[in-house]
């Protein structure tokens, strides 16, 4: 499959997530030599990753939060040749809020973010609004503005997602490759096991709509480079 050369904006229309949206860095003339997005250029870069390059080890796994203040947590997994997969917790200690399998492989993911601007829209077209907007589980997803697909929010955790939060349990941020569930080996048939975690600024604009930006780990004010975007159709 060739590369996405897609804008951030490109079919971005809907109104819902265009009130969400924030200046991207280059709005704001964001210097080249910015050391911002640590995060997002170390996933870009798993491709170049050994096997041996596994950042929770680095990390520890600490009995305590890292950082403790309100910013939620969010993580993004899977499988070098599977699919990639989404976690939102409001702390790595916590069950998730939300887990779903995007429509869309890992390596593909890498790929989009050659742009160092990524935005995820999840949205979901149900008419009832008694629910609250994560609670949906059937959404549309838009990457960069190019449809996706369709998935379905997880009732309860696969084996592999629950393999993936235990092990981050503690940890606030970071990127890297874990080792697989079954054999505890690092690589499998569906390549290596990848994952980057953050904290994310919750936003919500509505009752049909939230936010989550992605804070930079070094403090830059240089606009969030991951925004995750989840809205419901009038």
């Amino acid at each position: 499959m060739p590369p996405i050369h897609s804008s951030p904006y490109f079919q971005m229309d809907n109104p819902a997530i265009l009130s969400l949206l924030r200046p991207t860095p280059g709005e704001k003339h964001r210097k080249s030599t910015s050391s911002s997005g640590g995060l997002l250029r170390m996933f870009k870069l798993f491709p170049m990753l050994t096997s041996g390059c596994k950042m929770v080890a680095l990390l520890g796994r600490p009995r305590k939060p890292m950082l403790k203040d309100s910013a939620t947590t969010g993580t993004i997994f899977g499988y070098r040749k599977g699919r990639v997969c989404l976690a939102i917790q409001d702390d790595p200690h916590s069950v998730p809020i939300f887990v779903i399998e995007l429509p869309m492989l890992t390596s593909l993911l890498q790929k989009e973010m050659a742009s160092d601007i990524v935005r995820i829209a999840l949205e979901s077209e149900t008419k009832t609004h008694k629910k609250k907007v994560l609670e949906e589980f059937v959404w549309a997803v838009l990457c960069n503005g190019r449809k996706m697909g369709y998935s379905i929010r997880r009732k309860q955790l696969s084996d592999d997602e629950l393999h993936v939060m235990q092990l981050l349990r503690g940890v606030s941020m970071g990127a890297g490759v874990l080792p697989s569930p079954n054999d505890k080996e690092t690589v499998t048939a569906d390549g290596e096991l990848t994952y980057m975690r953050a904290r994310f600024e919750r936003v919500v604009g509505s009752k049909d709509s939230e936010a989550f930006y992605m804070i930079n780990p070094d403090g830059a004010a240089s606009g969030p480079e991951l925004s995750i975007f989840f809205v419901r159709s009038n």
